[in-house]
């Protein structure tokens, strides 16, 4: 009797993370103003997309994706410091501060190539940064698009793995929908590739992003640990924004 209650209590709590999974994923940011004329907007799949934005001329523009609790428009004012000559493009995921739909990985990546495209056209020399989660999309969208450099923060190899090691008592492999399996993509990177990690990351697990250098092309790929800094606190260090715009 009690092993027959212990396995239906344990068939609900798979069933409950199946349900909630993306709630524990994501944390949209929607408290933030967004200025209008500092906006790109975005049409996807029925969604409207937001993007803030700094105009440029020229050929030179950044792409940033953030974080699963980030505002990006507040890393703006980081970019222009690190990219003074390039127009800056930060994309704000479905749900998130103004824009509308529900984040999921396809979703993510389609607004990002979406978004990619858009740019492209305008300047042809794009550095992507994509920081946390948007590592995952920044990665991605660089296995199929031609990038100048790419700079991927506190990175990680896998979210699934991530989870399955929090969740061990848990089939995470088979529950999980968005596993951004950076590992897969890392391989078909031509771009000159960047990994920022924090000395005491607390979030992603040091041996997760030596995991996705160790798939990236050797020959373009270079790792730097920053000393004293921990997963939310890096960008405020002294060596964040010279590592971004170095060449």
């Amino acid at each position: 009797m009690f092993g027959a209650t212990a396995a239906a209590i344990y068939v609900v709590c798979c069933a409950a993370l199946f349900v909630m999974q993306r709630s524990l994923i994501y944390f949209p940011q929607r408290s933030f103003p967004v200025r209008d004329e500092t906006t790109l907007e975005l049409r996807a799949d029925g969604a409207r997309v937001l993007v803030s934005t700094r105009a440029n001329s020229g050929p030179n523009a950044v792409i940033y994706f953030g974080g699963n609790a980030e505002d990006v428009s507040r890393s703006v004012p980081a970019l222009q410091l690190a990219f003074p000559d390039s127009a800056l493009f930060a994309l704000h995921y479905r749900g998130y501060n103004g824009s509308t739909g529900a984040p999921s990985e396809p979703a993510l990546i389609a607004d990002a190539l979406v978004l990619f495209d858009r740019v492209h056209a305008a300047h042809p020399r794009i550095v992507m940064i994509g920081r946390s989660l948007g590592s995952g999309v920044a990665i991605h969208v660089a296995s199929i698009r031609q990038v100048e450099r790419l700079v991927l923060v506190t990175p990680f190899d896998s979210l699934q793995e991530i989870a399955a090691q929090r969740l061990p008592y848990f089939p995470v492999r088979w529950l999980l929908l968005d596993k951004f399996e950076s590992w897969r993509y890392a391989p078909h990177v031509t771009a000159p590739t960047l990994l920022i990690a924090a000395e005491y990351d607390e979030v992603i697990p040091r041996a997760s992003t030596e995991l996705l250098y160790k798939h990236l092309p050797t020959h373009l790929a270079t790792l730097i640990i920053i000393p004293d800094a921990a997963h939310n606190t890096i960008s405020d260090t002294t060596e964040y924004i010279p590592l971004l715009k170095a060449h």
